[in-house]
């Protein structure tokens, strides 16, 4: 019986970035980082090399680019992953650019080959490998040359026993390169810009050994470094829905009345959509839901999406952030993809152990988001809703419809069957006056009140009261009062009906 062999995975130090590597990187794999230049290729390798180098495990760092390694380090000082005590210690760099200037790729070689004989690193690392070749063309050396280079440096990073690296500037993933096929691993890094907008993917098209998760991963550059976002879910997946006990479970809404009207209040883990036009109290409502929150003993989340936030916060919900109970998420980062936001918002719950979370509303987080994602913005809230769901909170999310009266609509992005429940609130006109209305037009697996209601709004809140029998034609905004008789036949009772 042959014994498998197993392969210790490295932790990379990006955050992000081990989860759709499939757990880390594989050790003493042969590994290529590629893209266009100002992707973000140096600042990657520089994180991952400081995040793995120890004294057991060094790293030396070739630099084959035209400037000094000085100028280089000068500029990824900048970032938190640089830690200048290790530098010639647990880190070396090394200079090539002499060597490649020369186009003999014999000596590139045996340079790389004496220091790495000099030091034993565990980490290698060639920066920027597209410049080798720029090298030997304009040195006018033959084709088959640079091939055999490759296919030597590759048999000699598998011999060296270190994890290594080679950082490449390309175009074109097509680009005819015996590199990708010597490599076990392939990372390409893209960015696009659209108006005004700068969107960064990551893309692991190769990596030998081990599943990793596919497609295009968001991923920014900031202060930190680089920072990676993996898909919230898989978004054909649907997450299983709580069962019987979960419906007997209920989170109160901090209006009596409305939780009523939903039967005991709203089952947790599910999602809530309350709609409706600019002024009609949706911010105060989902105000009203994380404080009641907050009086049970929970903790919740507030993902805020507003141009002016500070004027529009009632002092209500100021408390309850100073106070801890609330976490807030009102990022102002540009250029926000779905992935990002569900990740601040899962780190929140998860540090703050909530069970509530609002977010408020899906009309300015759709603006948060760079143009490139605008196209998918149903997907996205999939992926939102089904993540958060799959976390157990309780999610209510607001929407703001443009009030025609022509049609009934709950939300302008067509994703109302995207919630568990939806909370609609209009406006009507009664004797020359604007009155607002609400209903409970869906709660998903369980009873709920089918009444039109008005509501008003006060200091205390949304106050919600009884019904207008005496009108008919409410969502059309201009009812008509019924005629006596048919008011007094619902004013009987029902023996006498």
């Amino acid at each position: 019986m042959t014994t498998k062999a197993i392969i210790k995975r490295l932790a990379t130090g990006v955050p992000g970035l081990d989860e759709v590597l499939g757990g880390g990187l594989p050790e003493f794999s042969f590994n290529l980082i590629a893209g266009t230049p100002g992707s973000g290729k140096t600042k990657l390798a520089h994180q991952i090399m400081f995040a793995l180098a120890t004294p057991a495990r060094p790293a030396i760092y070739f630099s084959v680019l035209g400037e000094p390694p000085l100028k280089m380090l000068r500029y990824q000082q900048q970032f938190d992953f640089f830690d200048s005590a290790v530098i010639n210690r647990s880190v070396r760099f090394v200079s090539l650019s002499e060597d490649a200037a020369s186009g003999d790729l014999d000596r590139v070689l045996q340079r790389i080959v004496d220091d790495v004989t000099a030091l034993s690193p565990g980490l290698v690392f060639v920066d920027s490998f597209r410049s080798v070749v720029f090298a030997t063309q304009s040195a006018g050396h033959a084709h088959n040359t640079l091939q055999q280079f490759v296919q030597q440096l590759g048999m000699l990073m598998t011999s060296w026993q270190a994890t290594t690296f080679l950082i490449g500037e390309y175009f074109d993933e097509t680009d005819t390169n015996p590199v990708f096929t010597v490599a076990d691993g392939l990372i390409w890094l893209r960015q696009s810009v659209q108006r005004n907008s700068m969107v960064r993917k990551l893309e692991v098209m190769k990596m030998r050994g081990q599943r990793t998760l596919p497609g295009l991963h968001t991923f920014r550059i900031d202060h930190s470094g680089v920072l990676v976002f993996p898909p919230a879910m898989d978004a054909s997946a649907r997450s299983a829905r709580a069962d019987t006990s979960a419906l007997e479970a209920r989170a109160l809404t901090g209006v009596p009345a409305l939780d009523e009207m939903l039967c005991g209040g709203l089952p947790r883990g599910y999602s809530l959509l309350v709609a409706g036009p600019s002024g009609s109290g949706k911010s105060i409502l989902a105000t009203s839901f994380l404080a009641e929150g907050a009086r049970c003993g929970e903790t919740g989340v507030l993902a805020a999406f507003e141009q002016q936030p500070d004027r529009s916060r009632s002092p209500a919900l100021v408390d309850l952030v100073a106070s801890g109970k609330v976490g807030l998420i009102d990022s102002r980062e540009p250029d926000l993809s779905i992935d990002e936001i569900v990740l601040l918002i899962l780190a929140e719950v998860r540090r703050l152990k909530a069970t509530r979370v609002v977010l408020d509303s899906l009309t300015g987080f759709e603006l948060a988001l760079a143009p490139s994602f605008r196209t998918d913005f149903r997907e996205s809230l999939l992926g939102l809703v089904t993540a958060l769901g799959r976390a157990g909170v309780s999610v209510l999310l607001t929407s703001e419809l443009e009030d025609r009266y022509t049609d009934l609509r709950f939300s302008p992005y067509g994703a109302a069957f995207l919630t568990d429940a939806i909370v609609v609130q209009r406006y009507i006109e009664v004797d020359s006056r604007l009155l607002r209305v609400m209903a409970v037009v869906k709660l998903r697996g369980s009873m709920h009140s089918n009444e039109l209601r008005e509501y008003s709004i006060d200091d205390d809140g949304i106050q919600i009261g009884a019904m207008l029998p005496d009108q008919e034609g409410l969502l059309g905004g201009r009812p008509t009062r019924k005629r006596r008789a048919e008011r007094l036949a619902l004013a009987a009772p029902a023996d006498e009906a």
